[in-house]
């Protein structure tokens, strides 16, 4: 029998299944971002009921930050910065004296001047204790401290530049190795030693450390530590020889050995 095909005629096309794991993907994410925005909510709900059940704390928290930050903005700006030029202002004729002193210009009478105070300022003693927490009130008592070891008064010394504090690698270490000369004069050569070694060791540089290690180097001799004093008068001929303290640096070795 025969089988005629009419024309224009389409055999129909088997029915196509619907892929649905794109679908279960979506509910997927769907599920989870609602888990997410759930959680988010659930947070954002304790946060608001903590705030609310707290505010009064929290205000006076972030008030209280406020107060300091402000407080510390207007003490700089109105109490710390003119008591600073104050300090600095009546410190100029201390400093002047000081200087005179130094260059040896009738230095014990101009020392005490310093100290003291002259034509209607402040001399060191007063500046330290008046404008103490200020940078002049800190360096005046490294000035007492040298006025006064200069003028015999060693216990004094010692005080003051116990005081001084900087980060200024040559000041740091002037101030402990003038403490370390306030000692000695004072016939305390231990005392000194400690301190010699402290302003030899307070950043190490060419000019402050070979000075204090011939000073430690020779007190530790003093004191019959000659293996201390060797290795002081040693350090000084292997790293510092271009110095002034290695010139007789070998006799001294010869003399600790």
């Amino acid at each position: 029998m025969a089988t005629y095909s009419k024309r224009g005629y389409k055999a129909p096309k088997e029915k196509e299944e619907k892929d649905t794991t794109e679908d279960v993907v979506i509910a997927e994410k769907d599920s989870t971002t609602a888990g997410v925005f759930s959680t988010l909510d659930e947070t954002a709900g304790k946060t608001e009921a903590f705030v609310a059940k707290n505010q009064n704390w929290i205000i006076g928290v972030v008030g209280a930050v406020a107060l300091v930050t402000i407080g510390y903005l207007v003490y700089q700006k109105f109490i710390a910065e003119p008591k600073q030029l104050e300090a600095a202002d009546e410190m100029f004729v201390a400093q002047f004296n000081f200087q005179q002193a130094t260059d040896g210009v009738a230095s014990d009478s101009l020392y005490k001047l310093s100290l003291n105070g002259s034509e209607g300022k402040f001399g060191f003693i007063k500046i330290a204790d008046e404008y103490s927490g200020t940078d002049a009130g800190n360096l005046a008592n490294y000035y007492a401290g040298i006025a006064f070891l200069n003028t015999g008064k060693y216990t004094e010394a010692i005080d003051y530049l116990g005081k001084f504090k900087s980060e200024d690698i040559v000041l740091s270490g002037l101030a402990k190795g003038a403490i370390g000369d306030a000692y000695a004069e004072n016939n305390q050569p231990e005392e000194a030693l400690k301190n010699y070694i402290k302003a030899a060791e307070t950043n190490k540089n060419d000019f402050i450390t070979p000075r204090y290690l011939l000073k430690a180097g020779k007190t530790a001799l003093a004191l019959g530590k000659k293996e201390d004093a060797l290795k002081y008068f040693t350090d000084i001929k292997d790293n510092y020889d271009a110095s002034p303290e290695a010139a007789s640096i070998d006799v001294l070795i010869g003399l600790a050995q």
